[in-house]
């Protein structure tokens, strides 16, 4: 599966769907960026089960100030709605398919215990 262009019209829908949405948020005019495009696109075509998706700041600024970014490239790894995993920082192909193993490995019953645990405190 090939990257989707997320927006704010389409973010929701997208990151709070059941399995793994993996989200860039970059720029144009970002060099880290542009280095870890690549390899994003690449680990798209090879876990077609997991959604993709990128984000332009430029493009988007309202999503991106909403989601708090203040720096890019950021990844961020939502599993069935839950945000998992976010950080700044292009990451090379290793890094990137270890995040995709951890974020497979969550037991997502413990996962929601802790955040609802998080919420009550």
């Amino acid at each position: 599966m090939a990257t989707t262009t997320l927006t704010k019209d389409n973010f929701q829908k997208t990151v709070t769907a059941d399995g793994i949405t993996l989200v860039d948020w970059w720029a144009a005019w970002c060099g880290p960026c542009r280095m870890f495009a690549p390899v994003f696109e690449k680990a798209s075509e090879k876990h077609e089960d997991i959604t993709f998706g990128k984000i332009d700041t430029e493009d988007q600024p309202e999503l991106a100030g909403m989601a708090q970014i203040m720096s890019i490239p950021t990844l961020m790894a939502f599993r069935d709605g839950v945000l998992v995993f976010s950080q700044a920082g292009a990451l090379p192909e290793t890094a990137l398919e270890q995040v995709i193993q951890a974020v497979r490995d969550l037991d997502m019953d413990e996962v929601r215990k802790q955040v609802d645990a998080q919420q009550a405190g």
